[in-house]
């Protein structure tokens, strides 16, 4: 793990980080996303399009021009007329990482900010997303200057990734974040089919129901929601002034009214288990990680757990 280690930045208490990555939990990951994106790895591709691979397609007679060296002498023996073993192809799977950089994800009241979690996500999944070969695209919105990397392997793939959050952490932009428009930039840059990991709050205008559906119905779609406790509840500590990071917008709010926190905790649940449901209903795995206790945990238990659609 020394290149995921070595791509971390260092800690500071105005940005903490993702926190601990056990080794043995990122392997955990490497596996279960294996198994996740079956018909996307290597060898596990079922392709339409015969040639060089390790599954077998079908056995058929020897034509002129067939390669020798894949003749099936156990099929020959019994038939009496020489037959070749046809293999599915292989594909390299290509995972696009879409990560939210707006103001939003700089919140955090908890162990650490959202865009600290989204962090440790990213280079997780980066880190699984390129090995074997595989390939690592990236797509931000949100920030002051949204950016794309394309499909790399390896180690590049992953410098990339650590570029594009880098400078997105030095930017800073204002205004509601368009998840709609990231979708629509991914839809149009990720040509084959893939692995979509989108990494975000989920904040923002409802712009996004039909992008995101037109993006699962080509791809394999995670959401990977970042909350914190403080946008479920409000603390009981006097007057506050809350703040919209993306608008600017204030409101002045009493949370010694028992009422009122009672009321802002019922409607963020409720808007919460409502996109929860549009999620769902568009087909795209939904997972919840929080900037409060093991994030990474929680994350690998759900893909260990899940089943693809």
């Amino acid at each position: 793990m020394t290149i995921l280690r070595a791509l971390r930045a260092e800690p500071t208490p105005d940005r903490p980080g993702p926190g601990a990555m056990p080794d043995a939990l990122l392997r955990a990951l490497d596996v279960t996303i294996g198994r996740r994106v079956e018909g996307l790895l290597a060898g596990d591709y079922r392709s339409a399009l015969l040639g060089s691979g390790t599954e077998l397609a079908q056995v058929r007679p020897y034509a002129p021009g067939d390669d020798p060296r894949q003749i099936d002498w156990n099929v020959t023996a019994r038939t009496g007329q020489a037959h070749v073993r046809v293999q599915l192809a292989e594909r390299v799977m290509v995972t696009w990482l879409v990560l939210d950089t707006s103001p939003s994800m700089q919140f955090g009241t908890a162990d650490r900010r959202k865009a600290d979690v989204a962090e440790g996500v990213a280079l997780a999944v980066g880190h699984v997303a390129t090995r074997r070969g595989n390939r690592l695209g990236i797509v931000t919105f949100g920030g002051a200057d949204p950016r794309s990397e394309p499909p790399r392997q390896g180690r590049s793939g992953l410098i990339g990734l650590l570029r594009a959050l880098r400078e997105d952490e030095e930017a800073e932009a204002r205004g509601a974040t368009s998840l709609g428009e990231g979708f629509l930039r991914t839809g149009a840059l990720a040509r084959q089919r893939s692995l979509v990991v989108v990494v975000s709050d989920f904040r923002g205008p409802f712009d996004w129901r039909a992008p995101l559906l037109q993006l699962a119905g080509r791809h394999d779609v995670i959401a990977v929601e970042v909350r914190d406790p403080r946008e479920q509840e409000l603390p009981n500590v006097g007057d506050l002034w809350l703040v919209d990071p993306e608008t600017g917008e204030q409101l002045r709010v009493d949370t010694r009214d028992a009422k009122l926190r009672s009321r802002f905790a019922t409607a963020a649940a409720d808007e919460r288990s409502g996109l929860a449901r549009t999620l769902a209903a568009l087909g795209v795995r939904h997972v919840v990680v929080s900037t409060q206790g093991d994030w990474l945990r929680a994350l690998a238990v759900f893909l260990r757990g899940g089943r693809p659609r």
